[in-house]
């Protein structure tokens, strides 16, 4: 083990360089270049398209026939879209003067015209605010009110939780009473030709703040992009390695690629990991029906269109493999599943090899995070079984130090550090949070994750998430947040709030209270408290009441001993 310090990259040596030559070499399909990238010097790649209407050209040639979006009610193939996103983008420029860099705010269920308005604001070289679909009233309102969006999109439902509150009379569209009128009055519009950068931003994403309020990272064109590609690569990689791993590769798959989506659109797995990469691979994208995410609706989504894929955070393939009648289910299609969020357990990949063996050598988890496009560590086929307990080796491209804290120096081997990541696949920034940005990224675009883990044998291990951060069933939940709301109910005197473990969801919300003198309060009022302005994933699901929290000697509170009383009732002091 060295005691230097280290930096792990893509590719290193344990990829053969005769594997490296015929991936990234010169003239390869996936070949490697070094070029400025915002004042940075990194790897990129040579043969990229330069933005993401480019991209949508590009996958309506090339897959012109082949389904793209498929929902309950319309379905349009790769050929087919670039017609109705013309006709949006139309109006959206003509009606509503959209230009370029202007905000295009989305709230709403997972829907074609979702999909649409994206692509139309993309194509325009605006930026698309992916609101978030289970936010409240007063969520939504703080993420306009940062954006500041020249037009508010979105369906009835979400809507209505503004009650009427659009900051700035911002003008809004409801996709149920107004978008078939959008689409008629741009029909037979041609697609914008206005001049994008790879460096322009397309997209706002949320992701919660440590201060309680969600921070918007802006993601340009060519981070999206270099991340399709470095997971492309990733795929190449695999498949001419796996012989030498797994031994005999597992039949061709005889059908199109297709993956069944239980990601929302305003998430990083549902849009960039999507439908934006399904131009690139030709993926066909079956989306359920409107409401919350099924397992029979899933299970029968993929025996009728034969589904190649399932993206999936670990609580839905939990509730997938506990599900009864999976058995009665042909699922012969199903060659891949993969997923983030949180760290797989090793009894979940048990299980999906016991249940789900033909899944086994295309089954891959990785870890990242809106900051990076979700691009990170990686762990696939022989791997993920192998090193269960790791979030893998660096995605291509990728470069990773765990860091001291204080010195920022690389820390050699098996040393706790924060983990840093750097690649062209990075965010821009914090919208309109310059300190915030500071905070995360530095002048070399090392970004900062706040979580602390270790390097090992190459392989990156988890030890702790930022900031106390806790992830329920896929969800980042920052306990801030809930502690800000709590302590607003006029019987709390202090409240502390962590994550505990939970089979399924991975985490659970749980709640220490600790009430003013004289003043008394339920766990079911405070939870009804809380779900005024919270989201129903952030309401704490256990709430106990403490007559003190445990302090250190300047006053912090010690999370780490909730839950461990001592004799006498009270909590040990560090």
């Amino acid at each position: 083990m060295t005691t230097t310090g280290v930096t792990l990259r893509w590719p290193d040596d344990q990829l053969p360089a005769e594997l490296a030559e015929r991936l990234v070499g010169p003239g390869a399909p996936f070949e490697l270049v070094v070029e400025d990238v915002l004042g940075v010097a990194l790897p990129v790649f040579a043969r990229r398209p330069r933005n993401l209407r480019e991209l949508l050209v590009s996958g309506a040639e090339r897959f012109a026939t082949r389904p793209y979006l498929v929902f309950p009610d319309r379905e349009l193939t790769f050929g087919q879209v670039p017609g109705p996103v013309a006709a949006v983008a139309r109006v959206l420029q003509d009606r509503y003067g959209v230009a370029k860099g202007d905000r295009v705010a989305i709230v709403a269920a997972n829907c074609l015209e979702y999909t649409l308005t994206f692509w139309a604001a993309t194509v325009l070289g605006a930026v698309t605010v992916a609101l978030n679909g289970w936010w409240t009233g007063p969520e939504m309102t703080y993420a306009l009110e940062l954006s500041t969006p020249t037009v508010v999109c979105g369906d009835a439902r979400r809507l209505e939780r503004l009650g009427g509150r659009v900051p700035g009379d911002v003008p809004v569209v409801v996709f149920e009473e107004d978008f078939a009128g959008i689409e008629a009055a741009g029909a037979g519009a041609e697609l914008p030709t206005v001049a994008i950068d790879e460096d322009d931003p397309f997209l706002i994403q949320f992701t919660s703040g440590t201060t309680g309020r969600p921070k918007g990272a802006l993601v340009s064109h060519r981070g999206n992009i270099h991340f399709i590609l470095a997971s492309l690569l990733r795929g190449a990689e695999g498949a001419l390695r796996r012989p030498l791993e797994d031994g005999p590769a597992p039949p061709p798959a005889t059908g199109l690629p297709c993956v069944v989506s239980g990601s929302p659109l305003f998430h990083i797995s549902g849009l960039n990991a999507q439908l934006v990469m399904a131009t690139a691979t030709g993926m066909t994208i079956v989306y359920p029906p409107p409401g919350k995410w099924r397992e029979d609706i899933q299970l029968e989504l993929t025996e009728r269109y034969r589904a190649t894929n399932w993206s999936l955070v670990p609580t839905q393939l939990w509730r997938i493999l506990d599900w009864p009648d999976l058995h009665r289910y042909d699922l012969s299609s199903l060659t891949g599943i993969g997923g983030g969020s949180a760290v797989w357990p090793p009894e979940l990949l048990r299980r999906v090899e016991q249940q789900l063996p033909a899944v086994r050598p295309g089954l891959g988890t990785g870890y990242g995070m809106t900051e990076t496009n979700g691009l990170g560590t990686s762990l696939r086929s022989a791997r993920t079984y192998d090193r269960p307990d790791s979030i893998g080796e660096p995605s291509p491209t990728m470069e990773i130090q765990v860091r001291d804290p204080l010195t920022e120096e690389a820390l050699p081997e098996g040393v706790v550090g924060e983990i840093c990541l750097r690649s062209a696949a990075t965010f821009l920034r914090y919208w309109e949070n310059p300190a915030a940005t500071e905070a995360c990224l530095d002048g070399e675009r090392w970004y900062r994750t706040g979580d602390h883990g270790l390097i090992r044998d190459g392989f990156v291990y988890l030890e702790g998430r930022r900031h106390d951060l806790i992830i329920r069933g896929g969800e980042n939940i920052y306990p801030a947040e809930i502690e800000n709301r709590l302590i607003e109910h006029p019987a709390v005197a202090e409240v502390a709030v962590v994550g505990v473990e939970h089979p399924k969801l991975g985490q659970e919300v749980k709640a220490y209270v600790v009430c003013h003198p004289d003043a008394a309060t339920s766990a079911e009022d405070l939870r009804a408290f809380a779900g005024t302005t919270l989201s129903s994933f952030k309401v704490p699901a256990y709430v106990e009441f403490l007559d003190q929290l445990p302090h250190n000697p300047t006053g912090k509170v010690l999370k780490h001993l909730l839950g461990q009383p001592t004799a006498s009732g009270g909590f040990v002091d560090d």
